[in-house]
């Protein structure tokens, strides 16, 4: 089933970027579109449909889509088993990953159940206000309202993860 829905909004985003053009990564984090400079004279957001979310969450392992814009890893540690090379990742703001301590009551404490994700959402915003984690998120905030961007993360559910935690607070979802 998952893998169906994956496909639509796959094929989704292929048809909002048709007529964008391909990309190339340039110098720091942003993906510039190539030879689109009339469009934009013309007003036109390069395919990119209005409603498509601007922050998007996803998996490390799921390979780069063009819709991406600037993929920004927000795991503490490299995800497992996967190449540099492979995840093209943009951005490592390890600032904005949970603190050991928080991670580890989370995975302790049935981090499924509603009420435990309610409690670590509450704990891990209260981790964020801190500066040198505040920053980051306005680094990343910066990111996300030049166009699309993706937060990368190994978690096996990213819905219930520190990753959609912050796509919420960069206004995603």
């Amino acid at each position: 089933m998952r893998a169906r829905a994956r496909a639509r909004v796959r094929v989704r985003v292929q048809a909002q970027m048709r007529g964008a053009g391909p990309s190339v990564r340039g110098a720091g984090s942003s993906v510039r579109p190539v030879g689109v400079a009339g469009r934009r004279e013309r007003g036109d957001a390069g395919g990119v449909s209005p409603s498509a979310p601007r922050v998007r969450l996803r998996r490390a392992y799921d390979p780069p889509e063009p819709g991406d814009g600037p993929r920004v890893l927000v795991d503490r540690l490299w995800p497992r088993g996967l190449a540099k090379a492979d995840a093209r990742v943009d951005e490592w703001p390890k600032p904005l990953t949970p603190s050991t301590g928080l991670r580890r009551w989370f995975h302790a404490a049935d981090g499924a159940s509603g009420e435990v994700f309610e409690e670590f959402r509450h704990r891990y915003e209260a981790e964020l206000a801190e500066p040198e984690a505040a920053g980051a998120l306005d680094r990343v905030r910066a990111l996300a309202r030049r166009g699309p961007l993706t937060l990368l993360t190994a978690a096996r559910d990213p819905e219930r993860s520190h990753a959609a935690v912050l796509r919420d607070l960069l206004g995603g979802g």
